[in-house]
């Protein structure tokens, strides 16, 4: 079975950057599309940004355009989230999902068929 291990969270000021990655062991990372979630407090699990199986399509909510790059190396199995220019509105608990059978990259809560436990990022002064 697949599973993913989020790493990379913490503390950081308005403004500021964290690099967040997701390890994946117990299968191929390559057969499955990633995608980065977050559940802030008091809100439902939205999608952020998703990355297709060999890393040359890319979605990403409007909220973090411009801010936010997913990017993806399945030599070491792992997907990365590169977070700049943070805001507090950024502040929620990040998950690295993962799917093995869909066509279309969506970044939906749907679609993910294998969850990480989640990663907090805090972006207070």
């Amino acid at each position: 079975q697949l599973q993913l291990v989020e790493t990379g969270g913490g503390l950081v000021q308005p403004g500021g950057s964290l690099t967040l990655a997701c390890a994946a062991s117990g299968s191929a990372l390559d057969t499955y599309v990633i995608g980065w979630f977050r559940q802030a407090p008091g809100k439902e699990r939205e999608g952020v940004s998703c990355i297709t199986r060999a890393g040359g399509g890319t979605y990403s909510v409007d909220s973090v355009k411009g801010r936010f790059t997913v990017s993806r190396d399945n030599a070491k199995n792992t997907v990365y989230l590169q977070m700049n220019s943070l805001k507090p509105e950024d502040t929620a608990v990040y998950y690295c999902a993962a799917d093995r059978h869909v066509a279309n990259v969506r970044c939906v809560v749907e679609d993910m068929h294998y969850w990480g436990k989640g990663t907090l990022v805090t972006v207070s002064s």
